[in-house]
């Protein structure tokens, strides 16, 4: 087994406002940042119905409504869903994603329960990044193989 150091924990930014890597900037200004579920799905790569879905569930703290009742998202909803694909990706539950985002809702006072979901995660991503770096040991000893055996045979 391969012994794989702890990955650092990202250093601290402000969400999704184009000062991360991996964060973009938003469409249109804070202001003028009202888009319709429409727009988010195609923003965002989820469908209209995974984004009723997670409204439907507790998973979006927030929706406004324009005045004919059409869901209209802002640049902090725009943040929320990046950070719950970030969340999706590692694998989290569900269950977990929505009793954070109740957490959110609460407050400050579940700043400590908040954290300690998050360190639980983080713990089975790092194990999971592990995991994966040895089974890719294990293709690329693999692939080394077959790549001399094809070299050894002449048939390169």
């Amino acid at each position: 087994m391969t012994v794989i150091p702890s990955i650092p924990a990202p250093a601290a930014a402000p969400a999704g406002r184009g000062t991360g890597p991996s964060e973009p900037r938003h469409p249109r200004p804070d202001g003028r940042d009202r888009y319709t579920i429409g727009e988010v799905a195609s923003l965002t790569g989820l469908t209209a119905h995974t984004l009723r879905w997670y409204e439907r569930i507790g998973l979006m703290p927030h929706v406004d409504r324009s005045h004919t009742g059409q869901r209209r998202f802002s640049n902090r909803d725009l943040d929320w869903l990046a950070f719950v694909a970030k969340l999706r990706l590692t694998g989290m539950p569900v269950a977990d994603m929505v009793a954070y985002a109740e957490m959110v809702r609460i407050g400050e006072e579940t700043f400590d329960a908040r954290r300690a979901l998050l360190e639980r995660t983080r713990e089975d991503t790092a194990a999971r990044i592990a995991e994966l770096r040895d089974t890719l040991a294990v293709l690329d000893r693999k692939i080394a193989y077959y790549h001399d055996a094809v070299a050894a045979s002449g048939k390169d």
